[in-house]
């Protein structure tokens, strides 16, 4: 283990593919989205990690988008019914949604490490 700090490059490639931030070689998952309480190559301690949010909704605009626009062409060239729309749209948004969500999660924890993201605190000012 070197205390190189990886590029950006090598901390996105890290995270798409659910690595440790700092080594690139631990699972940060040891669920489809539950966390690691540290890595087991290099002992990182994953309590920093705190994507919240963040990569649901990447997903949902992203997907969103996605079938949104398949969805305007198919019913603009074809005009199916409705019945058709459920079934061609929802394993579509299902898929667009779930599958690459663990690695939108751990590409978001990953750049936090890179860029040492952290809480916002409060700078203790002497009262005046």
């Amino acid at each position: 283990m070197t205390d190189a700090v990886p590029t950006l490059t090598e901390s996105a490639l890290r995270g798409i593919a659910c690595k440790c931030p700092r080594c690139g070689k631990g699972s940060i998952y040891s669920g489809f989205l539950t966390l690691r309480p540290a890595c087991e190559s290099c002992g990182l301690d994953f309590a920093f990690m705190d994507s919240g949010d963040g990569p649901a909704i990447f997903m949902i605009m992203i997907a969103g988008a996605i079938v949104v626009a398949a969805a305007l062409i198919v019913e603009i060239k074809y005009q199916p019914p409705f019945w058709l729309h459920a079934a061609l749209w929802l394993p579509l948004i299902l898929a667009t949604t779930l599958l690459p969500l663990r690695s939108m999660k751990s590409l978001l924890i990953a750049l936090q490490y890179h860029h040492k993201a952290a809480p916002g605190r409060l700078i203790d000012r002497d009262p005046k």
